[in-house]
């Protein structure tokens, strides 16, 4: 889920220290060459290249098969799940406080985030890790009209099952309502279904009678329950499930436990390391603050178990 700056503050891709790891001193003796003569020539040292946070995850998805195994083992489960939640006319992936009128008889949809769920913006997130950037909605915007980002691993499949028994799949993003047209057509080329415009509820979508706060997605999901009965729902964020009235670690840790029983059921996490609501909780979500004071507070929040 990517969140737009008009609403929130802008999602930062931090995650994880990329620096380099000391060897042991017996590695590094036994690599060591032998010392210079006094007549050969010896190199300038290179400019350091400061660490950024965001470089183990991003490489993680873009180059480990565990990432691919993870999002697969998600969807190919999902997909062994799709036959008993449409036999159970009660199954229903709305949090009761969301539903404003009984689901049954309704036809059935999927309800999927976009971004880091069904489409992998890696390549952008690996474009800042280069040029030591971070994110804002100019270079985004730039990035989703080149229609680049491919399928995250398994989704496809998954889609393609979904339609095939009758699911409209529904994307709720917060992907800003402008860039409609180039995220359609990137979903498209990549062979996932689009029933037409109205499967794409992005960010600015207008919901009678509900006022939606920020990239908050509780209008969008109501708007969808009064369509549809939502067999499960997709996500790389606790925010593509439910509503996070107070964005604190404590907060996302109670709500995750409230409705753990509906995880790998009716409700589908992605993983993404890469950047998420998750890491302004451990600063206040006072973006404004500099990086490196922003780094500080994730390194105080660490556990190092002493």
């Amino acid at each position: 889920m990517r969140q737009s700056l008009l609403f929130v503050a802008v999602l930062s891709s931090l995650f994880a220290l990329g620096g380099c790891r000391s060897l042991p001193a017996s590695a590094v003796a036994d690599a060591a060459p032998a010392a210079p003569s006094a007549t050969a020539p010896v190199a300038a040292p290179t400019a350091a290249v400061a660490a950024d946070d965001n470089l183990n995850a991003v490489l993680w998805v873009q180059r480990s098969a565990e990432y691919r195994a993870a999002a697969e083992t998600v969807y190919r489960a999902a997909t062994d799940k799709l036959d008993a939640a449409l036999k159970d006319s009660r199954w229903d992936a709305l949090v009761p406080e969301e539903r404003a009128a009984p689901a049954t008889g309704l036809p059935p949809a999927v309800v999927m985030d976009i971004d880091e769920t069904v489409l992998d913006n890696s390549p952008y997130q690996a474009r800042l890790v280069r040029e030591g950037g971070e994110y804002n909605e100019a270079t985004w915007d730039a990035w989703v009209r080149e229609k680049r980002a491919k399928p995250v691993p398994g989704v496809v499949e998954f889609a393609r099952a979904a339609q095939a028994r009758g699911v409209t799949v529904l994307y709720i993003s917060n992907r800003a309502e402008h860039l409609i047209a180039p995220t359609l057509e990137n979903l498209r080329a990549v062979g996932l279904p689009v029933k037409d415009d109205s499967v794409f509820l992005g960010l600015g979508t207008f919901v009678p009678d509900c006022e939606q706060e920020g990239s908050e997605k509780l209008c969008r999901r109501q708007f969808a329950g009064r369509s549809y009965r939502v067999l499960m729902q997709f996500g790389d964020q606790l925010g593509d499930f439910a509503q996070i009235v107070v964005n604190t670690p404590e907060a996302r840790d109670e709500l995750q436990a409230r409705h753990r029983g509906w995880f790998g059921e009716r409700w589908w996490m992605l993983p993404n390391p890469t950047y998420g609501s998750w890491e302004p909780a451990v600063f206040n979500n006072e973006w404004r603050q500099p990086r490196e004071q922003r780094r500080e507070a994730k390194r105080a929040a660490l556990d190092t178990a002493n």
